[in-house]
């Protein structure tokens, strides 16, 4: 297929807001891929190629970009393979072979296809909300059940791997597609609530669980082979041994475990995000050890618990990793949940989760099952640009633009993020240092006093409240609100949408 009718449909898809157009735009495309397309077509449409990013910056493409081409000889094989060629170049004059194939390969480019491949190579594709879509799209032209597909896609937590399957495999064979040890798969994710006593009005019976201030791990265990993930899905086994080592000792051969990791200071409190965070970053173990707690059990020893309810899943995570459970009690009792709330932060922790106890796990899915439950607003907010300081902060990437993601397409296109507001406030040195040396990596433009970059970096802020606000284009502002700490466990994907933040407005 040329990438040329790639490029049409995702701006066809851009440029209306009924979902049933978007499928049918989608499902029309992908039953004309040849099979070996299809993974990479499905990459490219959400921002994800198979490759991940392939180290090219604003700066690297706009050098190297040329005149475009005047009619479209691409392929979506020749866009695949042109990234393998980027991800495999290295070592001395790499430099200048990354920048010879670049220019090669965008001259043979139209104009629309230069844009479309710049967006994919920055990260800039508008994803989110759009991945449901092709999920829906997929099952209509494979002409399989969207909750099959849907289930494929949340476990083997590959959507481009399940378009193949379900468009050139037989049903039997994408009804197969289970957890498997050692492929991770996506997480359950929360709600949120003003209260632990409200969050059990939803729930009814639940686990009130602390909600630890730490970075949300997975991990898998086959044999002595233990490796542990990223809520992102990121392998980060080398860099965390001694959870390797807490999960090796375990009583079990095959295990899939859900779970936080912190590092704890002298007297047993957590120590600050960012001090946790540090260690995915590094090759090897340094001196602040990293403490596994888990608080949910996906399998054991050739058993899928994804389906049972969460009691059951509990009484297995009790009798195989007891120890290492993250405190909480069951009840319907909102005193009691209460209670559990105020004893999670008195330990410095961030809340709670509050969890039905009846329950499947939803992987990859956000319902009312699970809530979370802190004492001050706190929201995931997705870094649009960043203005340069003045004063004490000159030459320093200072005050941040903030988008709330916008999954329906109320407010523009759906997965679009929508400004909400700015703040300097809360940002250290290191911070600024780091958000200086960073954001111009994935610059897209910039202006005179400020940078626009690839909508990739959550950030955590806490907000005293919005406030109706015509200034920005969900109608909101925020009140107060200041940096806690950067995200780097969470995709944009998963940022709050606009739609939790104008519910405060009725608070």
């Amino acid at each position: 297929m040329l990438l040329d009718e790639l490029v049409n449909t995702a701006d066809a898809v851009a440029s209306t807001r009924s979902r049933l157009a978007k499928v049918d735009a989608l499902a029309t495309l992908l039953a004309a891929l040849e099979p070996d397309e299809i993974a990479p077509a499905v990459g490219f449409l959400v921002g994800k190629p198979r490759r991940g990013r392939v180290g090219v910056g604003w700066r690297g493409l706009a050098s190297a970009m040329g005149d475009p081409a005047d009619a479209p000889s691409l392929t979506v094989a020749d866009f695949d393979a042109f990234l393998d060629r980027l991800a495999t170049t290295s070592g001395a004059g790499s430099a200048a072979d990354r920048s010879r194939e670049l220019r090669d390969f965008t001259a043979r480019a139209t104009a629309r296809e230069q844009d479309f491949v710049s967006r994919v190579l920055l990260g800039e594709m508008r994803t989110g909300a759009l991945e449901g879509v092709l999920t829906d799209a997929i099952a209509r032209a494979a002409d399989r059940p969207g909750d099959v597909v849907r289930r494929a896609a949340m476990l083997s937590g590959d959507l481009g791997e399940t378009a193949r399957l379900a468009l050139t495999g037989t049903a039997a064979e994408l009804d197969a597609v289970g957890l498997v040890v050692g492929r991770p798969v996506l997480p359950m994710l929360a709600a949120t609530a003003a209260s632990a006593s409200a969050a059990l009005a939803t729930t009814g019976e639940a686990s009130v669980e602390y909600k630890l201030d730490g970075a949300r791990i997975q991990v898998h265990r086959a044999g002595d082979d233990v490796r542990v993930f990223t809520r992102n899905l990121a392998d980060i086994t080398r860099r965390v041994p001694e959870v390797v080592d807490v999960v090796r000792r375990l009583p079990v051969h095959d295990i899939i475990l859900d779970g936080e990791t912190l590092s704890l200071d002298e007297d047993g409190a957590p120590r600050p995000f960012q001090e946790t965070m540090s260690r995915f970053g590094a090759e090897a173990a340094r001196e602040t050890l990293l403490h596994p707690w888990f608080f949910d059990v996906l399998h054991v020893d050739g058993r899928d618990l994804l389906d049972e309810p969460l009691a059951i899943r509990l009484a297995e995570l009790e009798r195989v990793a007891g120890a290492h459970r993250i405190p909480g009690e069951v009840t319907a009792d909102p005193e009691v949940a209460e209670r559990v709330s105020r004893d999670a932060l008195a330990a410095g922790q961030e809340g709670v989760v509050v969890k039905a106890i009846g329950s499947p796990y939803a992987a990859g899915r956000r319902g009312s099952s699970w809530i979370k439950v802190k004492p001050v607003h706190t929201y995931d907010l997705v870094v649009l640009a960043c203005e340069w300081g003045s004063g004490r902060r000159q030459g320093w990437l200072s005050n941040l633009h903030l988008g709330a993601l916008d999954p329906t397409g109320e407010f523009g296109d759906p997965g679009d993020f929508v400004m909400v507001g700015k703040t300097f406030k809360g940002l250290t040195d290191e911070l600024l240092r780091w958000q200086t040396e960073y954001f111009p990596q994935i610059e897209v433009r910039r202006t005179a006093g400020t940078v626009w970059v690839a909508p990739t970096t959550v950030v955590e802020i806490a907000i005293d409240g919005v406030q109706r606000s015509s200034r920005y284009p969900g109608g909101i502002a925020l009140r107060f609100a200041r940096v806690k700490r950067y995200r780097d466990d969470k995709p944009p994907a998963d940022a709050d949408t606009i739609q939790t933040l104008r519910g405060l407005l009725r608070e």
